[in-house]
């Protein structure tokens, strides 16, 4: 797809791994995204999440989630939530990522396809809050598949692209 298909919708503001699914979720300045893996560092790119299945599927390669849904959430549930404890790899300001479903985006340089939502479930619930369950559905984020990996950085701006065929 060339560059004049992809129009600025908003920024990547925060980057976040995590090494296993017991640690914490670690915020980092920049992450190499690897097709067919995830995002180095991270308990999927290394076959180990609550969810990782064998063999690796896109669903799981990265997650993304928007800051203004886990801000909302904080000031609806009165909750202490964050970006770590929604365990999502990537958050966006000014993105609607519901709407990136089927479609083709760019962050910085790389291209992701969205896939599906990213529903909250009963894990996440059970190591954040229960209210997420009800508090999140349909603003639990997006799961996305790399379809060309680089270098991602905070401040990346995010562009929307073209339904994928």
């Amino acid at each position: 797809m060339s560059p004049d298909h992809f129009k600025r919708v908003g920024c990547l503001t925060q980057i976040l791994v995590a090494a296993s699914t017991s640690t914490p979720m670690v915020e980092r300045a920049q992450v190499v995204a690897v097709p067919g893996r995830g995002l180095e560092g991270d308990r999927y790119f290394l076959g180990i999440g609550t969810f990782s299945p064998h063999p690796q599927k896109p669903a799981y390669e990265v997650t993304l989630i928007e800051k203004e849904n886990i801000e909302a959430f904080q000031r609806e549930s009165g909750l202490p939530f964050s970006a770590g404890h929604a365990r999502r790899n990537l958050v966006t300001e000014g993105v609607d990522l519901n709407a990136l479903v089927g479609q083709e985006f760019r962050v910085g340089g790389v291209l992701l396809r969205g896939l599906k939502l990213c529903e909250p479930c009963k894990y996440l619930a059970q190591i954040s809050f229960s209210e997420v369950l009800p508090g999140l559905v349909r603003k639990g984020g997006l799961r996305a598949q790399i379809v060309t990996g680089g270098l991602l950085h905070v401040g990346d701006s995010v562009d929307e692209g073209a339904a994928c065929p």
